[in-house]
């Protein structure tokens, strides 16, 4: 059963799944600090041409099955039109009401 995202505990968090669902990249680098860094099962990726090709130009979106650590670790089932459906996990650190790292890969 799937968690609404209204109802994800923290709000950095939630505006970022927000963003992502809505396919609305100003909202999502909007939640991002300016020198934001991620990984993807563990190799860090360049957020701007990951995010485009695994995000925006393949229609993510996340489903969050459950979360923890006060909203910022998340288990998901992540789709998206290149790759199907999988099971995922995200761990974010959120500084100053943004997000300054993101964590995801195969849970």
């Amino acid at each position: 059963m799937s968690i609404q995202v209204n109802r994800l505990a923290d709000p950095t968090v939630r505006a970022f799944v927000t963003a992502v669902n809505s396919h609305d990249q100003a909202a999502f680098q909007a939640v991002l600090t300016p020198d934001a860094t991620m990984s993807d099962d563990g190799t860090d990726r360049d957020i701007a041409e990951w995010t485009e090709r695994e995000v925006f130009s393949s229609h993510g979106h996340m489903d969050v099955e459950n979360e923890s650590d006060g909203g910022r670790v998340l288990i998901v089932t992540y789709r998206n039109d290149t790759w199907g459906e999988m099971r995922t996990k995200w761990r974010f650190t959120v500084d100053g009401g943004k997000v300054s790292r993101f964590e995801t890969g195969q849970a």
